[in-house]
């Protein structure tokens, strides 16, 4: 049993008194966000680099030691990252053999998807938008007023029907849905010419993730599109357009849609508005961070929430729907993500740990700051070590409470 206030005493180490670096300004996240790593860092990355070369290269991978390689840290060079997320996500089977079957009958599936949500859909808004034509030049020529029943089609087929039964009212909610997600699509990483500007490859990167979401949504009536979804496709279609493999690259707007799914399976209740107040949903999760940070450091928890008012649905609701996209350029969202796909017990639990983790780091400025000034903080957190804010992560896995 720790002794109370003994909760802090390994934080007192030198490594959390050096001045943490300061993020690469957002252009230098370009098409190249990595920095250059010094002469230790780049030993230590060889040395891993090989390991999860040797891990992969087996006919059965490993996934237990896999997860512990990747929880170090996947090197950005080594061109592995786009591999080891696919099995850390279910997507890859640990038999190495199965991998080309496997990835084909995905991918073929995927094709199939787009038929059915998109080319086919192209041909169905032309021909609804001639039938609109037709049938509001028939209302005006037969001087309807308000009867909807007269005319060739049926009531669900009048493009006037506002119906939830009519064919027409879902065909205006997928044109608002698509207009959502065109807008978001376009707003993605809008300081990366990966993502953003009018070359040919931005444009067809921004087009694979418009695709992967509006089916993904005509897939999950229930749930649809959320705002912010966006940059979580991104990540992973950033990260599987980059593989080194021409033929993988060629295929990431596939592979990240099902990655994405997975991924999002985890936390689809975050983003379902009717489970809000359940014990499942958003309110829930930013209640488990409060309580999370009380038993970590009450005196911090106690000025935020007690005497601030400052409680986690101010700051953290972006923090945990996009799982941290958001907060770190994409360079540090990719080593934290390593650190939230490799926990076996799920990203969910790690990724609280991150946040928390993060107001931890912040401790000092939070403390002598006011309501206003601290949710201005939180809402544009500072730049800070990832290495650091990942170990103090980690080191709250194990950290018994105050």
């Amino acid at each position: 049993m720790q002794r109370k206030g003994a909760w802090a005493e390994w934080l007192s180490d030198s490594l959390w008194a050096s001045v943490s670096p300061r993020r690469a300004a957002a252009a230098a996240a370009d098409d190249e966000p990595f920095s250059c790593p010094s002469s230790s860092e780049t030993e230590s990355e060889i040395s891993r680099q090989s390991l999860l070369f040797a891990q992969l290269s087996k006919k059965e991978v490993d996934l237990d030691e896999l997860r512990k390689l990747a929880s170090e840290g996947i090197p950005d060079g080594a061109g592995i990252r786009s591999t080891v997320w696919k099995l850390l996500l279910g997507y890859l089977p640990t038999d190495r053999q199965s991998w080309r079957e496997e990835l084909e009958k995905r991918r073929a599936q995927y094709m199939a998807f787009k038929d059915e949500f998109l080319l086919a859909n192209t041909s169905e808004v032309s021909r609804r938008v001639e039938e609109a034509s037709k049938c509001v030049k028939e209302v005006l020529e037969n001087d309807i007023s308000g009867s909807l029943e007269r005319g060739n089609g049926a009531l669900g087929e009048h493009p006037l029907s506002l119906g939830q039964s009519s064919i027409w009212n879902q065909f205006f909610q997928d044109s608002e849905l698509i207009e959502q997600i065109d807008r978001d699509v376009k707003r993605t990483h809008p300081d990366m010419n990966f993502f953003c500007g009018d070359s040919s490859d931005a444009m067809s990167n921004q087009e694979s993730l418009r695709n992967a979401l509006i089916i993904f949504a005509k897939l999950n009536p229930g749930l649809r599109y959320v705002q912010g979804m966006n940059e979580i496709l991104a990540t992973l279609f950033y990260v599987f357009r980059s593989d080194p493999d021409d033929t993988n690259a060629a295929w990431a707007e596939a592979d990240s849609f099902f990655c994405f799914v997975e991924l999002l399976s985890g936390f689809r209740d975050n983003f379902c508005q009717k489970l809000d107040n359940s014990a499942v949903g958003i309110k829930s999760t930013l209640n488990k961070l409060s309580q999370f940070l009380k038993m970590h450091d009450p005196d911090l928890w106690h000025h935020l929430e007690v005497k601030n008012e400052v409680n986690p649905q101010f700051y953290a609701f972006r923090w945990i729907t996009l799982l941290l996209t958001h907060e770190f350029n994409l360079a540090d969202t990719l080593h934290i993500w390593d650190v939230l796909l490799s926990d076996p017990q799920g990203p969910q639990e790690t990724l609280l740990r991150v946040c928390c983790a993060m107001l931890i780091l912040a401790r000092k400025r939070i403390l002598a700051r006011d309501f206003a000034s601290i949710v201005k903080l939180l809402q544009d957190y500072p730049p800070t070590n990832i290495s650091h804010l990942l170990y103090v992560a980690n080191k709250l896995r194990a950290q018994p409470s105050a």
